[in-house]
């Protein structure tokens, strides 16, 4: 590996390429492919009785190679005076109409119009890199300058970004037609030059000018070609096939327990993504049986976001569970239609092999393991654009555990679930509701659905809003001495309302304000998850931080609880609930203003960033005196519960022993909340606090 250039700037150097070639001597370096490998192709583009001009020939055998089978019209040129004169000694006698001759591929010596076809194998990657691209649009002039019309310039290139964007510029600018192979090769090892592809650039010459670019991408010789509008669009798709192919090469040299290598199967006609695969690996050690070298698992659509599938510790369960060398995990997307388990099988089936790990026996039959042998079940039952959170839906999924849920999801971030909701059909609903054991669930309002479906607002679908609903514990709600004491809740953040409507519908003598800030967030509320405020629930709409600092400003108006329930839209930042705003601490400070002597601050926090959870903590335990946490289970989101109250600092540690009663008093007034005993929520108050932890 020596002979390889170490930096970009010494494949053009001519110094270079003097030392490689009196380094490597009488044998064939083989840049980027042999004959073998190139020889589809280039019968493809490249007629027998062409003339052809190979620029940059190097000691390849792929002259000699052409001559042999027919193509007795080469022009081989080089820079290396060293190449030339060896390439011509070793075929004076064999192939004396084969000839190589020393010339600059910027400035040869012969007419216009006189070849059909200019061959490069790396040459053209070889001078980009020089004077900022000067030396290769030079040779590409030089090319375009001696092809006849018909022509085609024919380069094997690694298709670095800058390269391929230079050449295929240079030739839409003249009106050329465009087109790349993708050459993937099928027996790729450790020792390989390239992780890389090799493409092939196929630009052909016309009488007048294309006025419309033709650009078109062909994975192998022989695939039908995809055509792009924009050369934008074929360089991505150039990424897509080299990322493809790196990890492919990876995944074939190596395993990684840690990894998260992931990737997305596009559909061939429509390019949108079909299937994400997620590859696991089994930990070194792990006594996994010879026979279990590989699987693939299909998650079952809807619940690709759940903590199993979705997060890096609940896939290492998974593989754990099916002991298997390798897991690929195979979500399916929205928008897709999947008729059958066989049918996807037969669809990844050819892809997958690709992603086997290293050293697995040749004709290893690949198990496909499901939940059951089913693919689950996912209704679309609404699309719409937010101005200001992006493209959305609203859908219906079936659960693991055999019960229908509704969801809305933002389509900038697909994997996160911004609302659920447990539907009911409307004619079963109560008889439905005294089978579930596990929760007693309340009725709610029809949602407009065209399976009559009934959103059940008695059921918290998410832990972290159960666990908001508990800390009420610690305000006394459901004491005797407190039953007629009023309780004010501000809540930022409205997502389908589930929230708010319970403590509505199930806490006793509580009013809630909910801050939204989108428009289309409350009507998608409204319209698919059965979200009815009324004079003890209402909204505003509008900025949270600004609903806060007017609150404030305006004075007079307290709350016995704010809770934050926003989500962050950068994600890229550590913290995707809140936003950063949100906690820093003037903000903090106004909502400790706006909190009665006993109010609390109850946020809930999704941090991935362990400095920056440390600093938001200790922002909020600069403002509020005690801070307990609660941890969620298999998701990274925890509640903390902020007192206002100073008198509660020295006896911070006996607050948990004291929340013992208040759960049970929480539960009681939960129990007895004016419905139907079949149609109450029961949600374990003291189950959930009693993990609560002081900060």
């Amino acid at each position: 590996m020596s002979l390889l250039p170490r930096t970009a700037e010494e494949f053009s150097s001519a110094e270079y390429w003097e030392k490689f070639f009196k380094k490597r001597g009488e044998k064939a370096f083989e840049w980027y492919g042999d004959y073998n490998k190139l020889c589809g192709v280039l019968h493809k583009y490249i007629k027998v009785q062409d003339k052809v001009l190979v620029v940059g020939c190097g000691n390849s055998e792929l002259s000699e190679q052409m001559y042999d089978v027919g193509y007795k019209h080469l022009t081989n040129i080089d820079i290396s005076e060293t190449v030339v004169n060896n390439m011509n000694q070793r075929n004076a006698e064999r192939r004396p109409g084969l000839t190589f001759h020393q010339v600059d591929a910027t400035k040869t010596p012969y007419e216009n119009a006189s070849y059909q076809a200019a061959l490069d194998k790396g040459t053209l990657d070889a001078m980009a890199s020089e004077e900022e691209g000067a030396l290769a649009r030079n040779m590409l002039t030089e090319v375009g300058r001696v092809l006849s019309v018909g022509g085609r310039y024919v380069c094997v290139t690694l298709a670095q970004e800058s390269v391929i964007k230079l050449a295929v510029e240079h030739f839409v600018q003249l009106g050329w037609a465009v087109r790349l192979h993708c050459l993937q090769e099928e027996n790729r090892t450790e020792e390989d030059s390239f992780a890389l592809p090799v493409f092939v650039l196929v630009c052909t010459k016309f009488r007048q000018p294309m006025p419309t670019p033709i650009l078109e991408m062909c994975l192998g010789e022989d695939g039908a070609p995809v055509r792009h509008t924009h050369v934008s669009e074929l360089l991505s798709a150039v990424r897509e096939h080299q990322a493809y192919s790196v990890l492919r090469k990876r995944l074939r040299t190596n395993t990684d327990a840690n990894s998260n290598l992931s990737l997305t199967l596009c559909h061939a006609k429509t390019g949108l993504p079909r299937y994400t695969l997620t590859i696991q690996d089994s930990p070194p050690g792990a006594k996994v049986p010879r026979a279990n070298q590989f699987a693939i698992f299909i998650v079952p659509q809807g619940s690709e976001t759940a903590w199993l599938y979705s997060s890096g510790e609940g896939r290492r369960q998974l593989a754990a569970s099916a002991n298997f060398r390798r897991l690929v995990i195979a979500s399916m997307h929205r928008n897709q239609e999947y008729t059958e388990m066989q049918a996807v099988q037969s669809e990844l089936s050819p892809v997958v092999m690709d992603l086997a790990p290293p050293g697995m026996p040749a004709n290893h039959q690949v198990p496909f393991l499901s939940v059951g042998g089913d693919l689950g079940w996912r209704e679309e039952v609404s699309r719409g654009v937010s101005q200001l959170s992006g493209e959305y839906c609203v859908e219906n999924v079936k659960g693991e555990d055999g019960e229908l849920y509704r969801r809305l999801v933002f389509l900038s971030n697909a994997a996160l679930v911004q609302s659920e909701s447990r539907l009911v059909s409307s004619n079963t609903a109560t008889s439905q509701k005294k089978k579930n054991k596990r929760k007693a669930k309340a009725s709610a309002a029809p949602v407009a659905s065209s399976t009559s479906m009934t959103v059940d607002s008695g059921f918290l679908c998410c832990a972290h809003h159960e666990v908001m609903v508990a800390c009420l514990a610690m305000l006394g709600v459901g004491m005797p001495q407190n039953k007629d004491i009023p309780v004010s809740v501000l809540l930022v953040g409205l997502g389908g309302g589930g929230l708010p409507q319970f403590l509505r519908d199930f806490m006793p003598n509580v009013t809630i304000e909910v801050v939204e800030l989108d428009p289309v967030v409350l009507e998608v509320a409204k319209q698919w998850f059965g979200f009815q405020p009324d004079d003890r629930l209402t909204v505003t709409l509008g900025d949270g931080l600004e609903r806060i600092c007017a609150l404030e400003k305006e004075g007079g108006h307290l709350f016995d609880a704010i809770m934050f329930d926003v989500d962050n839209k950068d994600s890229t930042l550590g913290i995707s609930c809140p936003p950063a705003a949100f906690v820093e601490t003037p903000i903090l400070q106004k909502v400790r203003n706006l909190l009665t002597p006993r109010g609390l601050f109850i946020l809930n926090l999704a941090c991935r960033d362990p400095a920056l959870r440390k600093s938001v903590l200790e922002r909020v335990s600069g403002v509020f005196p005690t801070i307990l946490s609660r941890k969620i289970e298999e998701e990274i989101n925890e509640v903390l519960l902020c007192t206002r109250d100073e008198k509660e600092t020295s006896d911070a540690t006996h607050i948990l022993p004291s929340l013992n009663q208040a759960a049970k008093n929480l539960q009681s007034a939960l129990c007895s909340s004016g419905t139907e005993p079949s149609r109450r929520p029961h949600i374990d108050i003291a189950e959930l606090l009693k993990d609560l932890r002081i900060v």
